[in-house]
Order: C-alpha cells, then sequence, then structure tokens
C-alpha cells in the first residue's frame, strides 16, 4: 500500500512562498518587479546558453525548471502586493480582460493546468522561444503600466496583466516539457534551504563512526603569532601541543589568510565537517577504508582547501563580511559553495547552515586580524565556533 500523491495546488504554494519573502515588510511593488523582470531573463538566457553551446551544456534541462521555479516564485510576490491571489489568476486563464472575478478558489493545483503527458525537452524549440520572447514581452507591458501608475487602486488592470503573463508561462512550461508543479517543489526546496521554516539540525556526519575518529564535539585551541628568525608565523596549540605547522599568508600582499585555520573549524563546529582538521588532529576514519579515502582523503581535503580560498577571495570584497547577519550572505555565493563540495558528504548541509559556517568563521577571523591572538572554541553541540581574547 502507498500514500496516496496529493497534487501541490496553487493556495499552497502561495502560502509557503510567502513566508520567504525577505521584503514583504515594506509593500512595494518595486523589489518584486525588480525580480520578475530579472528571472524572466534569466529563463531566455539558459535558452540563450544552450544555443551558444549546445554539446557542452548539459544543465539546460534542470536550469530551466529552476527558472521557471523562479519566474512563479516572483509572480507570486507580484500579486500578493497587489492583493490578488495566485489561485485566482489561474481561476481567470480562460475569461477575457472585461471578465475578471475573484473566483475564491483556493483548491486549483497546478497539474490541472497542463496536458498529463508532455515529452521533456533536452533543447529549446523555435515554438519555446517565441513563447520565452512574448513572456517578455507581458512582463515589459506590466513594468510600463507600473511606470505609467495604471496599476496602483486598479486591481483588473493588475490581474489582467498578470494573467496574460501567467498564461504565456503556463504554454512555456509546456513547450519545455516541464510541470509547473515540478519547478513550483523545486522552488520551495531551494528557497527553504536558503530561508529555512525552521532550524533543524541533522546529525554529525559522523555519528556512526567509531569513538576515537570523531571530530572532538568540545574544543579550544590557542591560536597566536610569534616571530621566529624574522618571520611572523601563526602558530595553533591544543591542550599544550602544537598543531599542525606554523602558517604565513602564502601571498605576495599580505592579507592575514595566515589566519585561515579559523574557518576550517568553523566547518568541524558547525557541519560537523572538515576533512583538514581530521588530518590535523589524526582523526581520519580509518576504519571505514572507503570513507577514509573519498571523504577524508588528500582530495577531500583540497576541496575544502579550495572552498575556503575561494570564500576568502569573495569575502575580501566584502569587508569579511562585517555587519552581516543571518540571511545577509548572498544566495549566489552559498550555491557556488554547494557546487564546490558536490559528491562529498558537505553536500548535503543545507545553504542555511554553510551561511551559520561562515558567519561564525569570519567573525573569529576579523577578532584574529584586530587583536592577533585569540582563543577558539569549536562547540559542536551547539553548532557554534566562537572565539575569545587569549590570556
Amino acid at each position: 500500500m502507498t500514500d496516496e500523491f496529493i497534487p501541490l495546488t496553487l493556495a499552497d504554494y502561495a502560502k509557503q512562498a510567502l513566508t520567504t519573502d525577505q521584503r514583504s515588510s515594506g509593500g512595494s511593488l518595486t523589489f518584486p518587479l525588480l525580480g520578475l523582470v530579472g528571472e524572466t531573463g534569466s529563463l531566455l538566457t539558459e535558452v540563450k546558453k544552450k544555443q551558444r553551446d549546445r554539446a557542452s551544456y548539459v544543465g539546460y534541462a534542470s536550469a530551466v525548471v529552476e527558472e521557471l521555479g523562479d519566474v512563479l516564485w516572483y509572480l507570486n510576490a507580484v500579486a500578493a502586493r497587489g492583493g490578488l491571489m495566485l489561485s485566482d489568476i489561474a481561476a481567470n486563464l480562460g475569461r477575457s480582460c472585461s471578465e475578471w472575478r475573484w473566483a475564491g478558489d483556493t483548491m486549483i493545483s497546478f497539474a490541472s493546468l497542463q496536458p498529463e503527458i508532455m515529452p521533456l525537452q533536452a533543447e529549446p524549440t523555435a515554438a519555446f522561444e517565441k513563447t520565452l520572447l512574448q513572456l517578455a514581452s507581458e512582463v515589459g507591458l506590466l513594468i510600463a503600466d507600473y511606470e505609467a501608475g495604471k496599476l496602483a487602486d486598479n486591481e483588473s488592470t493588475m490581474a489582467n496583466r498578470l494573467i496574460a503573463i501567467m498564461r504565456t508561462l503556463i504554454k512555456a512550461a509546456n513547450e519545455a516539457g516541464v510541470t509547473l508543479e515540478a519547478a513550483a517543489v523545486k522552488n520551495l526546496t531551494k528557497i527553504f534551504d536558503r530561508w529555512p521554516r525552521d532550524r533543524v539540525y541533522s546529525q554529525p556526519l559522523d555519528v556512526d563512526a567509531d569513538p576515537e575518529e570523531k571530530l572532538p564535539r568540545d574544543l579550544y585551541v590557542d591560536v597566536f603569532e610569534r616571530k621566529v628568525r624574522g618571520r611572523i608565523y601563526v602558530f595553533q596549540r591544543c591542550n599544550g601541543i602544537n598543531i599542525g605547522d606554523p602558517l604565513t599568508d602564502n601571498a605576495m600582499t599580505a592579507d592575514d589568510y595566515r589566519f585561515h585555520d579559523v574557518f576550517h573549524y568553523a566547518h568541524a563546529a558547525v557541519l560537523s565537517w572538515s576533512p583538514v582538521i581530521r588530518f590535523l588532529f589524526r582523526l581520519k576514519r580509518k576504519s571505514d577504508p572507503k570513507i577514509d579515502e573519498a571523504e577524508d582523503g588528500a582530495r577531500a581535503i583540497l576541496i575544502e582547501e579550495g572552498v575556503t580560498t575561494w570564500i576568502f577571495g569573495q569575502a575580501s570584497r566584502l569587508d569579511f563580511f562585517a555587519n552581516m547577519k543571518r540571511g545577509d550572505v548572498p544566495f549566489d555565493l552559498l550555491k557556488h559553495v554547494r557546487q564546490f563540495v558536490a559528491g562529498y558528504e558537505a553536500e548535503d548541509c543545507p545553504l542555511w547552515l554553510w551561511e551559520d559556517a561562515i558567519l561564525d568563521g569570519y567573525a573569529a577571523f576579523r577578532f584574529l586580524r584586530e587583536r592577533r591572538r585569540g582563543r577558539i572554541h569549536v562547540d559542536m553541540n551547539n553548532h557554534r565556533l566562537s572565539i575569545e581574547t587569549l590570556p
């Protein structure tokens, strides 16, 4: 016996999606309209990229699903700011402009808007390309009406513009062989990965490892500078024992990257993942040869060092994330991090947890840049990394 499949309704999607509207308190249409234009443009860009790189661009089909979902999210946000419901927009798809009415039907499903069987298109068709240009045109007309002040206190005009956009969006999805339900579900999964309804922490990634091979759940590490033969190095000490090699910036221009191990400690504390810390503390999971080689080996170490270096390059242009709080780290940065660690156990860590690790790590890094020494607290039990003054 299997669970009965329950189609996703537009009303349910709209309700869930609106919980992630980070700027809903302002009430202005400007932000969601900018987003609608931008995501429509991104959808067209995916088609352009596939036309340019037909053989090499293998992610086209998945990207179209994601971009359709993003357009849908902003369409819903525009409707909500205009006092309209996405389900009412859908209920009026078959009506002429003069027949707009509130339907009040909250049970309309995405599945009911499209054919039951649609072949997925691996490449853009001429019809799909034409429909996307029509979609861009319909969005442009909405923007023109907004700029002309025609949408203010004019529910009918707003509704009719959104009906035209949604009708074209459905047509585009049909021609791409994509169900809007799949796009909506993928969209919700993505946004809750970034902005969760509830912060639910999973068990540590090494929960099943032998006790002597687990990352330390509660650990203090002293980090400090010392001059040796005229050069300044960063040292680390835990329980009176030096950890790793003394570090310099390894760069032509001083940038304090010598303190970068603090990022690895943040990965361990918040994500329960750090091949580098496992190497430094001799905690490789050798009792499981496959995990030892694939998750804790040299390649995994290089991956972590690579993503750490790449984030550092982005952070250096963002004042090392000073004054940023949860929700402020660029979404694209977090998505690129996920791509970096694809194929490794850290891939399963949600984006919001990666953001916590980044913010904790860079808070400690800024502390060390200012004071040149500190005591790091790796608190895996509470998924936090903190730093305090070193006596």
